[in-house]
Parts: structure tokens; sequence; C-alpha cells
């Protein structure tokens, strides 16, 4: 990430822990903000996904090590400036510019919460767990995992006009 161009923390000199604000500056810059609760999700699906694929032939800690290797890659794709920009065109991140990297380590840590959640959890608390999140996020900041993937993969204006109220 460094060698991408990203900063290590935010550019405005604040070394703030959690910051709440998405249409901001501060929006992926600081070390936590509400879409670390979409990394959370990651973990929890990486986790499903793992084990459907992969339960028979693997460990559950080689399954984690994949996981954190499949989040870092995402990390890494997440702050080309081919996604930045997609970001920009099709979502309600009109302002995002990429993730700092004590950020994109931070995501990285809540996917591996959420990786342990699931080991921990009985399949319907993660599913529940996931579900509620989701929720959780439309309602406080009208953005989630599943719709951050629609808007990527197939935007919708009404989804996007939405978002913007």
């Amino acid at each position: 990430l460094r060698g991408m161009g990203r900063v290590w923390w935010c550019q405005c000199g604040l070394l703030n822990l959690w910051s709440g604000e998405i249409a901001s500056m501060h929006n992926s810059q600081h070390l936590l903000d509400p879409y670390t609760f979409t990394h959370i999700l990651h973990g929890i699906a990486l986790y499903a996904l793992l084990w459907a694929l992969l339960r028979k032939r693997t460990s559950r800690s080689f399954r984690f090590v994949l996981a954190i290797g499949i989040e870092s890659l995402w990390e890494i794709i997440e702050n080309t400036s081919i996604v930045i920009e997609r970001y920009r065109e099709t979502t309600i991140s009109l302002g995002y510019y990429g993730d700092s990297i004590f950020n994109s380590i931070a995501d990285i840590a809540a996917c591996a919460l959420g990786f342990g959640l699931a080991i921990w959890l009985p399949v319907w608390g993660s599913i529940a767990l996931f579900f509620g999140v989701e929720v959780f996020l439309l309602w406080w900041i009208r953005d989630s995992l599943l719709l951050n993937i629609l808007m990527l993969l197939w935007p919708l204006e009404s989804v996007r006009n939405w978002q913007s109220k």
C-alpha cells in the first residue's frame, strides 16, 4: 500500500481512532470507521465460503490464514485507482480517495474478528449477526456490504438517490 502512494494515517494530521462521518475527508483515513463493520462481515462470509469449499481438505487455521490473505489482497485491490474511481462513480463515496495504511490494517483485523466470531457462533448466530449488521448499517449510514457490492457491480440510480438523502 505504501508503494501505491497510500499514507500511513490521515493527511489532516489528527490521530483519531474513530471517524464516524462517511461523507468526509476522514472516511477510511483513521483507524476505525463505519465500514469497519463490513470487514467483520467479510470475515464471516469468508469463513462460510472457505468452510464450504475446503473443510474436508484443510484445517481451520489454514482457512484462517487463507481468509486473511484474501482480505489483504482485497485491501490492495480496493486501493487501486480503478476501484477508487469506481467507488466514486457508482456509490455514495463521492469523496473517497482510498484507505490509509492503518485503516487497511484495521480492516484486516476486523476480518479476522469476523472469522473468529463465525468459529465461535452457531451457524444461525453468524447468519443473524451478518444480517443484523447489514440492517443496522442501512439504517445508520444508508450503506452496507451487500449494498456496496450491488452498487459496484450493478449501480442503481434509485439506490444512489436514496443513499444521498
